[in-house]
């Protein structure tokens, strides 16, 4: 079995901070209302105005995962190379005529395009017209997306990071945030496992041991959970709602039970940002955890 108990956000020790569970039917009026957004920070004073009584990170991360759906679902669409080459002309015509307009960020939001992914079409494009000085590798490509002041061409690399700076889903930015942010509390969670005095190996200790597929946590000494034997633990800065959760089970957390053979199924799942009720997820961290030996009070943020 595997259960999926919610969190809080972003937090230091012994702060208060919203913690969000949310029922399904108020999931699905989230992500109707988010089908008219695009990904900027104007999006997100709309959304906080709209939905005041959730916190900020709950509704960037329902936001982002509608949106990565979204861009999932039209991506053959953008990708069409008659269409690449349209909107690569379409954005030099306009460069000549408004050099200083935020051309990029308004052309992804005509084509209802991440202004990020756009950004990485148009950079491709312009590289391949230069393929005889400057290959269009992959890595050269990225390298010019993490640092737009490497594009030789300085207009188009203030574009691009105009689309960088101001996409709250997509681009090198917003990947850099996430990896800090699931850092943060994989962190955390560590130092409650410590509080609490129970004996663990993480993702790090794993790997060293030879591992490649490993959860966040591995409990050296199983803990009981609302009565469910718990064995791991995965961490997710992210909001649980029922694709993401099915998709973590088939795409990771199944995998764990075939490279660590040695440890059983069960597990917990932390949705950090929150979840969905539907789950079957528990508000916050366990209340209860049970070692060997005695009760545990867990109380995280």
């Amino acid at each position: 079995m595997m259960d999926s108990v919610s969190s809080s956000s972003a937090t230091v020790a012994d702060k208060s901070v919203k913690r969000m569970q949310i029922c399904r039917a108020e999931y699905r009026v989230i992500g109707r209302f988010v089908e008219q957004l695009r990904p900027t920070r104007q999006c997100m004073k709309t959304l906080q105005t709209q939905f005041p009584h959730l916190p900020p990170s709950t509704l960037l991360s329902i936001f982002s995962q509608e949106y990565q759906k979204r861009m999932k679902r039209s991506m053959a669409r953008h990708h069409a190379p008659d269409v690449i080459k349209e909107y690569y002309q379409r954005y030099r015509s306009e460069a000549k005529t408004r050099p200083a307009a935020p051309l990029l960020l308004e052309l992804a939001n005509q084509v209802d395009l991440s202004p990020a992914l756009l950004a990485r079409l148009i950079v491709e494009c312009f590289l391949e017209e230069r393929q005889a000085s400057v290959g269009a590798s992959r890595h050269v490509l990225n390298n010019m997306l993490r640092e737009p002041y490497l594009i030789p061409d300085l207009l188009l690399a203030k574009h691009v990071e105009q689309c960088t700076v101001n996409d709250c889903c997509y681009g090198p930015l917003v990947d850099c945030i996430k990896h800090a942010i699931g850092l943060e509390h994989e962190d955390l969670l560590r130092d409650k496992l410590r509080e609490t005095h129970l004996s663990f190996l993480d993702e790090n200790q794993l790997r060293a041991k030879g591992y490649d597929k490993t959860p966040d946590i591995i409990l050296e000494v199983p803990i009981a959970v609302d009565g469910h034997i718990v064995h791991w633990i995965e961490s997710k800065a992210s909001f649980g709602d029922d694709h993401s959760h099915h998709t973590y089970l088939n795409e990771q957390f199944w995998s764990y039970c075939n490279s660590l053979t040695q440890v059983p199924v069960p597990a917990v799942k932390l949705a950090v940002i929150g979840c969905c009720r539907s789950l079957g997820s528990k508000y916050g961290f366990p209340s209860k955890v049970a070692n060997l030996t005695r009760a545990q009070n867990w109380n995280i943020a």
